[in-house]
């Protein structure tokens, strides 16, 4: 077997594609499927689960949606993500319109617009069935659907017939370098096309357990960087370094308090 630097990088990317197309997967089929030894299936998902890429499991690994969505998250990342959602419903104003993408963070700020009327585009399928008040009127994309997410042409073309005030995205992870990674590659497609359909301002939400170090960038899938004027929402727990790398690299940053209320 080959152990050169560029044979292992393209081992990474291609168990990260896997794990990324499945949600989450066992050792033994990632080890099945690239040929390769559990002992290095094992030391492959342990270097990519410390850069911040997938999430190591019982027997296996997840993306790091599907490891938050299945498990309940501590009530101190779930105060930090409910801080970010309120502190970005600050930013609608009444009559707004938005575009709101996969991201459960980001969809959870229409619970904190109050009495506003806010009319919300969106791919996110979990706003199916929430609850949410009067004035909030919600218009999804076709596409189609991976996992409660809405992909493919369908939701470009229905995005490219539509503009927003504003724009509210999530995503799996960021860099102090500025780069943003994502689970799903093609939603970066869909959400540079809703950017280029903002008339105002873009607002990315990350909560603190998703801004990482990165030494090797070789080993990144789906991800970008934006050009665009920008500001990234987390909460008061992120690094400082990483905060203050992200600025240096141009990135508008705005920390947030957290809700302590919700930890006692």
């Amino acid at each position: 077997m080959k152990k050169d630097k560029k044979s292992v990088d393209l081992r990474h990317q291609n168990i990260l594609k896997y794990v990324r197309e499945n949600g989450e997967v066992r050792s033994e089929d990632i080890a099945e499927m690239f040929g390769i030894s559990l002992m290095t299936v094992r030391r492959d998902l342990q270097l990519l689960a410390r850069k911040g890429l997938l999430h190591r499991t019982h027997g296996g690994a997840a993306t790091i949606d599907a490891f938050y969505n299945t498990r309940k998250l501590s009530a101190e990342v779930n105060s930090c993500r409910d801080s970010i959602s309120e502190f970005a419903a600050s930013f609608v104003n009444d009559g707004d319109t938005v575009f709101i993408n996969g991201s459960q963070t980001a969809l959870n700020l229409l619970r904190f617009v109050g009495n506003k009327k806010v009319h919300v585009i969106t791919n996110n399928g979990w706003c199916i069935g929430a609850d949410y008040q009067d004035g909030v009127t919600i218009q999804m994309t076709g596409g189609d659907l991976r996992g409660r997410i809405l992909i493919g042409e369908h939701t470009l073309q229905s995005l490219l017939e539509e503009t927003a005030d504003k724009t509210f995205i999530g995503c799996a992870a960021v860099y102090e370098d500025a780069e943003f990674v994502y689970d799903i590659p093609t939603e970066i497609g869909i959400n540079e096309v809703m950017i280029t359909k903002t008339r105002q301002h873009v607002y990315i939400l990350a909560d603190h357990t998703k801004l990482h170090f990165r030494e090797d960038r070789s080993s990144s899938y789906g991800s970008c960087t934006y050009d665009c004027e920008h500001t990234l929402i987390t909460d008061e727990l992120a690094d400082p370094v990483i905060i203050d790398r992200l600025r240096q690299n141009g990135t508008d940053i705005i920390v947030v308090p957290i809700r302590r209320e919700q930890l006692v």
